[in-house]
């Protein structure tokens, strides 16, 4: 039988969850596609972040790190991001000269990093190294340094990212750079013949490598660690190259233009905080920037030793990056 009154409480109840839905703002932040993908840290991140911000979380993913600050630049103030994650130190100078960035005014008050962190503008959440990776049973004789790795005429096979599109990719020609200096562009012209593709993002290159189509693939020293506890898989390691690797912290960073300004300080501060932190490790196989290595899994400490840490200063990146650029380009390319 038609019940007025249930009907009338069930209507309002309904009206009363709408107007509450409508009224939740939404925080949005521009990463990269692995960090939004299904085994990545956003899903993990969104869920745990919403059930404290009484807030709509979108993470919109783009290709890398470089297509993140390039998406950045053609939007400017008109911008529908709150907070950018996912660009890193090699980048921080260029973010920083757009002026689109807001102070974000926290400290971070445990940090992991081999270095110390000051920065009013970008806040670290993970950091790793630049590695070729490889499969034991196809290639049990790695090269034991990049030196080698470039001039050995007849040496492995591989896959890189593009440095315009992708901070692997960029990460890569920085440490050609570091090791090779005045040099790099005969280094590049001796690896051109073996790279196999170049590719706009690292996910690509990755799924191309695990499909057998090089020898080895420019990615991560932790990547292995995910083949380890994901799969149970030990085939996969990092070849560990006497120079040293070159070292990637990634940051995120709020804008200026955002009307969300203590809702993406929120987000900042939860991304350093220990349940975010710990997401990191078994989702986007990196080290954490704010948790000590004794909460790391085991399967970390099996990873190559990437000492010595190689990094250029920012402002030297943000200098030197277009020639460098063009210095590879036409060493690749002819």
């Amino acid at each position: 039988m038609f019940s007025f009154t249930r009907f009338f409480a069930v209507a309002l109840a309904c009206l009363f969850a709408g107007v509450v839905s409508a009224a939740q703002p939404t925080l949005v932040v521009y990463t990269y596609d692995s960090f939004t993908s299904e085994w990545g840290p956003g899903p993990q991140v969104e869920a745990a972040f919403e059930k404290s911000c009484n807030c709509d979380l979108q993470l919109l993913g783009l290709e890398d790190g470089v297509s993140i600050l390039n998406r950045l630049r053609l939007e400017g103030d008109a911008s529908k991001a709150d907070v950018l994650l996912g660009i890193d130190t090699n980048l921080t100078a260029e973010a920083r000269a757009t002026g689109l960035f807001a102070e974000h005014g926290l400290r971070m008050n445990s940090s992991a990093l081999p270095e110390s962190w000051q920065d009013d503008l970008f806040l670290p959440y993970d950091y790793g190294y630049f590695a070729f990776v490889y499969n034991r049973e196809r290639l049990p004789d790695p090269p034991l340094s990049l030196r080698q790795l470039v001039e050995a005429g007849d040496g492995p096979t591989l896959l890189i990212q593009d440095p315009r599109t992708s901070t692997p990719g960029l990460g890569l020609l920085l440490w050609m750079k570091n090791v090779f200096g005045d040099d790099a562009a005969t280094a590049w012209a001796q690896l051109a013949p073996r790279i196999v593709t170049v590719s706009k993002g690292w996910s690509e290159a990755y799924g191309l490598f695990l499909d057998g189509e090089a020898d080895m693939v420019l990615s991560y020293s932790t990547s292995p660690a995910y083949h380890m506890i994901a799969e149970q898989d030990r085939r996969f390691a990092a070849a560990r190259f006497s120079e040293g690797h070159y070292q990637q912290i990634e940051v995120a960073g709020m804008l200026k233009s955002s009307k969300q300004k203590p809702l993406a300080r929120e987000f900042l501060q939860f991304m350093l905080g220990s349940e975010f932190q710990r997401i990191i490790p078994t989702t986007n196989w990196m080290y954490p920037a704010a948790l000590p290595a004794t909460e790391l899994p085991p399967e970390f400490s099996d990873l190559i030793d990437p000492s010595p840490a190689l990094l250029f200063d920012d402002q030297q990146v943000a200098r030197e990056r277009r020639g460098w650029i063009d210095e590879w380009l036409e060493a690749v390319t002819r």
